[in-house]
């Protein structure tokens, strides 16, 4: 971060005062006194099991220069606001606007964290690029890592979450997007915005803060995104099925070895490599390759950079544990990226059975029981030998399942009976899928059965 000083805080939020503070300047922004040091920025948040605000003093003994919060803190300089939260979201708009670089805005309902680290891996084979680190895209978390910014960076690529309606847009009116990509819309949140339609109604709020002379990055494959019209950027359409869009993938061969296919875009092709596996991340690649293009990035520049890409946490880690492949893709969970890891179960080179263990799908309202049959029964049909699965309605997956002809299917409402039974079953040469909204924590059952397997 560069250093900011009193003044520019205070323009920036419009707050008030409580305390003289002569040449005050921040070096750093912290949300949390266990992180605060010298020349700190403390911002005082409060939510429903936490304030912030009664940590003011223990968070200037801890070094921090200036407080941004709600109350003062008797003796020490603090900058009053009405809400911290627009406060930080003011301070950080202000702080990106110091800075004369393009950025990239990526959100949709499934792939936003691995769609925004190939575009950074593709970026940073021609410019010093800032993401934001893991999934840190809500009203905090982008915000802060906007704080990243330095003289150093040429670009940046914000992930950018939601859950509602005008959280995209505050996002977007934060992060100043020279670009957008909007990688599909699905139904995750459809319980708090009740329809696809109103999903694409708040992913379009990307549009709201983007520069004059922006490009909107499509999924021309998607539905509802394909029919997208807005004259307040640029569409630009990527897709593998929709030959009309302007990034096309052909010839997509898929394995445990990574993906092959022939890209084409705008007056001409590459033949182009990704060293992970699945259709999607094919997508993925199509959206970072017309980022670079819009950057004015060579073709092969852009291929180098997909070379670089490798998934994070658990989206869809692929290891060896004891002669068992695991396909750990346990960070969220959709109708759509169920079929995602379906595709890449299918990759998996096995001399056995292919289990899957997937857990609930969360946030999905009304249309859970149904979303959760139609998962089972494309268990069955991609060649889901055994089918376990755990949660309230994870039970529903079990139905499909059988439906659709799948035979050896158990539902546990209890993780060490769920990974009894999966130690019990596993033989070498078998690949296992563990697939569940972040939520349901499967984790938990990765590790146990992880070390109970290697350990027998």
């Amino acid at each position: 971060m560069e250093q900011i000083t009193l003044d520019f805080i205070l323009n920036a939020t419009g707050g008030r005062l409580t305390r003289a503070c002569f040449n005050c300047r921040c070096t750093d922004v912290s949300t949390d006194t266990r992180t605060i040091r010298p020349g700190s920025l403390f911002i005082a948040l409060r939510g429903a099991r936490f304030d912030g605000n009664a940590y003011l003093k223990t968070a200037f003994e801890k070094g921090a220069s200036i407080a941004l919060a709600e109350r003062p803190c008797p003796g020490w300089p603090v900058v009053l606001v009405d809400d911290a939260y627009v406060a930080l979201r003011a301070l950080a708009a202000a702080y990106r606007r110091r800075f004369s670089l393009p950025v990239v805005g990526v959100t949709g309902s499934v792939g936003k964290t691995s769609t925004k680290e190939m575009i950074f891996s593709v970026l940073s084979q021609a410019f010093r690029t800032l993401k934001n680190e893991g999934n840190l895209n809500n009203l905090i978390g982008m915000p802060m890592s906007v704080f990243g910014l330095e003289r150093q960076h040429e670009a940046a690529v914000f992930e950018m979450g939601m859950s509602a309606f005008g959280e995209i847009s505050a996002l977007s009116q934060v992060a100043a997007p020279d670009i957008g990509v909007i990688t599909n819309i699905g139904v995750s949140h459809i319980e708090m915005l009740g329809s696809q339609e109103n999903i694409l109604k708040a992913k379009l709020e990307i549009l709201d803060g983007m520069r004059p002379g922006g490009k909107l990055i499509l999924n021309g494959d998607d539905p509802l995104l394909a029919g997208v019209q807005t004259d307040k950027a640029e569409v630009i359409t990527y897709g593998i099925e929709n030959t009309g869009c302007a990034y096309t993938a052909e010839e997509v061969e898929s394995g445990a070895e990574g993906t092959a296919f022939c890209l084409r875009y705008p007056g001409g092709s590459i033949a182009a490599r990704l060293q992970v596996a699945g259709k999607h991340n094919v997508y993925n690649a199509l959206a970072a390759f017309a980022v670079g293009r819009v950057l004015g990035m060579e073709p092969d520049t852009i291929a180098a950079g997909f070379l670089q890409y490798a998934p994070t946490g658990y989206r869809q880690k692929i290891e060896r544990v004891g002669g068992v492949t695991f396909v750990e893709d346990c960070y969220n969970a959709s109708p759509d990226s169920m079929r995602s890891a379906f595709d890449v179960l299918r990759t998996v080179q096995k001399t056995g059975r292919r289990l899957a263990v997937l857990a609930d799908m969360l946030e999905l309202g009304d249309t859970a029981p149904d979303a959760h049959r139609a998962v089972g029964r494309e268990a069955a049909e991609n060649g889901v030998d055994v089918l376990f699965s755990y949660g309230e309605n994870a039970r529903y997956y079990q139905e499909g399942y059988t439906q659709a002809g799948g035979t050896q299917g158990a539902h546990f409402t209890d993780k060490a009976a769920l990974t009894d039974a999966l130690c019990q079953m596993l033989r070498e040469g078998d690949a296992v899928l563990f697939k569940g909204s972040r939520g349901m924590r499967l984790e938990e059952i990765i590790q146990t059965a992880g070390e109970r397997w290697t350990s027998r």
